[in-house]
């Protein structure tokens, strides 16, 4: 709920920088970024030996599970940020994102976590067939206990 109201802050800020020479990056909340680059460096240890294209398999509850349940919900938390915030200041977070090759980590983590095939478990079926549920198809309902 919170991150909703921040970009209002960033708004009322934006007004103020004026029209500058240089192109400006505008940080999103520094202690989520901050959070963010940790969990990059620890992240990038946990999948070196992995190559991009490869696929990694993480033991549920594991320490290197959690690892990875905290950094992607750290980014659910910056998508909803960038939900709430206006058209100019996605430009703005959307740059520093990429100075900080924060968005090309994200996507070099998901191709080596996502699985090589993504059908949904449940009863066994001999042949694929058009309503094959998969991870993209079905909401994924997590109950956090």
């Amino acid at each position: 709920r919170l991150m909703a109201e921040l970009p209002k802050f960033d708004d009322e800020d934006l007004k103020s920088y004026g029209d500058e020479e240089e192109e400006l990056a505008l940080s999103p909340p520094a202690a989520l970024m901050s959070l963010l680059a940790t969990q990059e460096l620890l992240l990038e240890n946990v999948l070196e030996c992995i190559p991009v294209g490869e696929f990694c398999v993480i033991q549920p509850l594991s320490d290197e599970f959690c690892l990875i349940l905290g950094y992607l919900l750290t980014w659910k938390l910056i998508l909803a940020f960038f939900k709430a915030a206006s058209s100019q200041l996605r430009v703005l977070y959307s740059l520093y994102l990429r100075r900080s090759k924060s968005l090309n980590k994200l996507l070099y983590h998901l191709f080596r976590l996502m699985p090589e095939n993504p059908v949904l478990s449940g009863p066994a079926t001999e042949v694929p067939s058009k309503d094959t549920k998969t991870f993209f198809t079905e909401d994924l309902h997590l109950n956090v206990k």
